[in-house]
């Protein structure tokens, strides 16, 4: 059974979910706190990223799920072991609502890192009864910092 099959059984051991707020307030607090948006290519293209450059950092994107299948992304859990992250060091994942970074967190968690966070409403929050994203909760809502291409 593979880090990544792991983290879909259970979801124990990370360190749990925060806020967009929490976290723009811990990136800010801890010089080496990292953010690791697991959306898509397209998402990053077309829906926007956050923007941590007045924080001195940068995003780092790797997809938790491929486009245009959606398959989980097969190397997600050794491409992030390769950057060199400390396991101490927090590690906050987000993604478009706070479901493919809780289990990249929970991956990375099993992989031996110690403070894996999920970022729970994600970048453009949940949706709406109209089902629509963007006005219940996320990064982008919450006003934090964003570009979009």
């Amino acid at each position: 059974m593979t880090l990544i099959d792991e983290a879909k059984e259970s979801d124990s051991g990370y360190a749990g979910n925060i806020s967009p707020n929490e976290a723009w307030h811990l990136l800010d607090r801890e010089p080496d706190a990292v953010l690791i948006d697991v959306r898509t290519t397209a998402e990053w293209s077309y829906v926007g990223l956050p923007d941590v450059s007045s924080l001195e950092k940068e995003v780092v994107k790797l997809d938790w799920k491929q486009f245009p299948s959606m398959n989980l992304n097969p190397h997600f859990v050794s491409e992030l072991q390769t950057k060199g992250f400390g396991v101490d060091q927090a590690l906050l994942f987000l993604c478009r609502s706070g479901v493919r970074s809780k289990d990249a967190a929970i991956a990375m968690t099993r992989a031996g890192f110690r403070r894996c966070y999920n970022i729970a409403e994600g970048f453009e929050g949940d949706r709406n009864d109209t089902k629509h994203r963007g006005t219940i909760g996320g990064w982008k809502l919450r006003g934090l910092p964003w570009v979009q291409n």
